[in-house]
């Protein structure tokens, strides 16, 4: 690794740790790198065309797409009537509230695809109700961060496109469909928590409703769950790309949530928007100022480095397999998943390829590794808007947690270890 990649990395942790914005941090460490080598004028104009052409992709268009949806989803009831969907099928199991809980946190989070929301919209409903019940506060809110970081596996999900562009191109439509038992395998291994943590504890289960009741509830919670069906039926089918998806996802969300649902009014709209342009402004700039340092990374070539520093450890791919992971956990602990992906897919992904690994297999085994992170001190965005919306604090979530790092960590290693687990349903569709 030459002078200029050194200053590169040292930069920017050294940014970081400052507390400097993400973009900034990656775009100044990456001038500050091209500066050892050349003037200021011509490093500054190859950092500026690198990051608008990290932008030029039609891909690109269905992220502040899908991210209005969410937030149109989001603040037209939806929540409400997934939570009694799921109360309706599964209340009456052992630790019934619990298992309401992670399969409204799974079901909202995939049709949002933001675990942040999922954690504020089901969580201010569910953890009250499960104190009631007698759950632990610090349990129930522990369960809402875990369940709700399952909508970034299953799609749509923002963070699988993501990874297709900073990894040169890998099928969105076969990242979406590999996402789907990964996903349900997570929420099943927390629900088997929940209803251990029910059993032991002598939680009263919840009374089953008669059977016309549940279809009701269940018919009611249909028009939410369409959107799935018509965003992965229409790209699987050849109907629509996935950024035209998109589209397709903002105009039924917008239907449901003003004239269906009326949990939206009219001049509710303006904001909605503008927060989406702000979420989408934000994410946007951080694939630029990535793409810029993905170039300088690989033009210093700092991934075969890498590369070549872990196969000197050991040339067994489980160790390997291992490393990765253990770094990824460690990183996503610090940083936020956007900047994560993008920066380290460039780096760990050739590695994974040379060892035998699909760039499907990998994608979602590092957006299951990340996704703990989001629920992990100290940064974890989702970890502290549970702490918000269950009036507790984080210290005391660590405990209740340990069981849940546990499900999703025995989770990442079957992923990991067992590829057919992502790769079965793209291969059964033909996408691999």
């Amino acid at each position: 690794m030459e002078f200029s990649g050194l200053v590169l990395i040292c930069i920017f942790f050294l940014l970081l740790a400052l507390n400097v914005p993400i973009s900034f941090c990656i775009g100044v460490s990456t001038v500050a790198a091209m500066l050892i080598s050349i003037d200021f004028i011509p490093a500054t104009t190859t950092v500026a065309q690198r990051m608008v052409g990290g932008l030029d992709s039609f891909a690109l268009l269905a992220i502040p797409l899908f991210v209005l949806s969410g937030l149109l989803m989001g603040r037209g009831g939806v929540a409400r009537k997934l939570i009694e969907c799921a109360m309706a099928l599964i209340g009456m199991l052992p630790g019934g509230l619990a298992l309401v809980n992670v399969m409204s946190c799974t079901l909202f989070g995939s049709i949002s695809g933001s675990a942040v929301a999922a954690t504020s919209a089901i969580g201010s409903f569910m953890i009250p109700e499960m104190e009631k019940k007698g759950y632990n506060r610090e349990f129930s809110t522990a369960v809402t961060c875990a369940a709700s970081t399952t909508g970034m596996i299953i799609p749509p999900s923002n963070i699988l496109i993501i990874y297709a562009i900073a990894s040169g191109g890998v099928s969105i439509s076969a990242l979406f469909v590999a996402g789907y038992l990964p996903g349900i395998l997570l929420a099943s291994l927390l629900m088997m928590v929940c209803a251990v943590y029910a059993m032991k504890n002598g939680f009263p289960t919840e009374p089953a409703l008669p059977l016309k009741l549940v279809a009701q509830k269940v018919w009611a919670a249909v028009p939410s769950l369409v959107l799935i069906v018509i965003v992965i039926g229409g790209i699987l089918g050849g109907i629509f790309t996935a950024t035209e998806a998109g589209a397709i996802a903002v105009l039924y969300s917008l239907i449901l949530a003003v004239p269906v649902y009326k949990e939206v009014k009219l001049d509710q709209l303006k904001p909605l928007f503008l927060k989406a342009g702000e979420i989408s402004a934000i994410v946007l700039l951080l694939i630029s100022a990535s793409s810029a340092m993905s170039w300088m990374l690989s033009y210093e070539n700092i991934p075969e480095t890498i590369s070549n520093a872990l196969l000197t450890i050991s040339e067994n791919p489980i160790i390997i397999l291992l490393i990765i992971n253990l770094i990824l956990i460690l990183v996503g602990a610090f940083m936020d998943m956007t900047p994560a992906v993008l920066i380290f897919t460039p780096i760990f992904l050739p590695i994974a390829e040379s060892l035998g690994m699909s760039p499907i297999h990998f994608g979602v085994m590092m957006v299951l590794n990340l996704s703990i992170g989001l629920c992990s001190p100290p940064v974890g965005s989702v970890l502290f808007v549970g702490c918000s919306v269950g009036n507790t604090s984080i210290d005391k979530l660590i405990k209740p947690m340990i069981p849940l790092y546990l499900a999703m960590f025995v989770a990442l290693m079957v992923v990991t270890f067992v590829p057919a687990v992502s790769e079965f349903l793209p291969t059964l569709l033909g996408l691999m």
